[in-house]
């Protein structure tokens, strides 16, 4: 497609577009009396106007029915969290089974690798990118001390060639047929939290499996975001967080995804607690655990009705629309930023690198080359949300459920006086 960086044809791709009328599902802060133009969805969503219904909906309910608003209220609690299966496994590329929806990510991660990550003398290696998000570092270290293993021999980080900012596919593969037999899990992040790279999920876990290890995912910032095929990659087990391209509010509930194979099994490791034993007998205060036959039963508390509200609101949306018309709209718009981008480059004296390759979602990350800190204040302090990394690295990623062609176009020309300015 051949772009112009105008306002009249920003605003003619706008016009074209299925999903604007998206746009006004969510509220935008506003700078200086005017909404801003937000490029972090990937540390967090807008708020979609319609979760404050969802909200007052069980808030009603508890002021009207208190305890017995478990089984009596429209969406009853004890349940409530099932009604977020089957829209999740469409996000996902799971079946229903195989979703539930509990704690927060790390939580979740910790919880799973109780599962599988289950070392031996011989076996006991993970798999993960070099600087991976602190928390899951922190995790893999934690986990790796509490098995009296040592993290400097357990813990294989995957590097980036020399010069180079993002990983190949090849040399992942390589690493995991090196490490062969002493490999016990693979557990990546589908997109990298910093330059935006979408990972070969479907082949790093098909080349994991082939050697004998488990491998999970961390979706935080592919879930919602780009497309997934979590059962037919046949990955073992993945977590993610529901505040980023999902929308559901801050530090909001996780979801885990626990493959078919792993369903039904009494003797799986697994932390347990009372809300993942079987329904049919949970009341009944039974000293034995009967695991529930679905990913439910790695639950271990009662869900957080009023974090799992909004997630199920957010949802509606993602049934209507579909992940297909999203990626799609998310393909375009990106593409336009890009092109937005290379053209500011050619009228100013910086030049912006993206280190983004073209496995990509919604995120761009772009090297400000002669330009430090001042120039994001100044795109904050005027009206341009967006993420900075250091040493002089900006994320920009547009949401399709709300972003507009005129979005991106307006960020050029605001970028291009803030580098002027600067």
């Amino acid at each position: 497609m051949e772009f112009k960086n105008t306002l009249e044809y920003a605003q003619s791709l706008d016009a074209q577009d299925d999903l604007r009328k998206y746009r006004d599902e969510f509220i935008f802060p506003k700078i200086k009396g005017k909404e801003v133009i937000y490029f972090t969805g990937n540390s967090l969503g807008l708020q979609p106007k319609r979760t404050k219904g969802f909200i007052d909906e069980v808030m009603k309910d508890w002021a009207e029915l208190a305890v017995e608003g478990h089984f009596y209220a429209e969406k009853p609690w004890w349940d409530y969290h099932e009604r977020l299966a089957e829209p999740l496994a469409k996000v996902v590329g799971a079946l229903p089974e195989e979703v539930s929806v509990m704690n927060t990510l790390t939580v979740n991660l910790h919880l799973l690798m109780v599962s599988f990550y289950r070392p031996t003398k011989t076996r006991f290696k993970i798999l993960c990118e070099e600087k991976a998000f602190p928390s899951d570092q922190y995790m893999f270290q934690s986990q790796v001390r509490f098995h009296d293993l040592d993290p400097d021999e357990t813990i294989v980080e995957l590097k980036k060639r020399d010069g180079e900012h993002h990983w190949r596919t090849e040399d992942i593969l390589e690493k995991i047929e090196e490490l062969g037999d002493e490999l016990a899990l693979v557990l990546i992040g589908g997109v990298n939290y910093y330059n935006g790279q979408v990972m070969d999920m479907k082949n790093i876990t098909k080349a994991g499996k082939a050697v004998g290890a488990n491998v999970g995912w961390d979706l935080a910032h592919a879930v919602g975001n780009v497309e997934l095929k979590l059962h037919d990659w046949d990955a073992d087990f993945a977590s993610w967080c529901s505040y980023k391209y999902m929308n559901s509010g801050p530090g909001n509930a996780s979801g885990i995804f626990v493959n078919k194979r792993h369903l039904n099994k009494k003797d799986i490791q697994r932390f347990e607690g009372w809300w993942g034993t079987k329904k049919e007998t949970r009341f009944l205060m039974k000293p034995e655990f009967e695991p529930m036959e679905n990913a439910d039963a790695w639950q271990i508390s009662n869900v957080p009705i009023l974090s799992v509200a909004p997630y199920l609101a957010s949802l509606t949306m993602f049934e209507e629309v579909g992940m297909d018309k999203l990626i799609e709209k998310r393909t375009k718009i990106v593409s336009y930023l890009e092109f937005i981008l290379h053209e500011i480059d050619k009228e100013v004296d910086s030049s912006f690198e993206i280190i983004t390759p073209k496995e990509r979602g919604c995120q761009l990350s772009v090297f400000l080359h002669g330009q430090g800190k001042p120039l994001f204040n100044y795109l904050m302090e005027n009206g341009v949300v967006t993420d900075w990394r250091e040493p002089n690295v900006i994320r920009l990623a547009p949401s399709p459920f709300y972003s507009s062609y005129e979005d991106m176009y307006r960020f050029g020309q605001i970028l291009k006086a803030g580098v002027l300015a600067n």
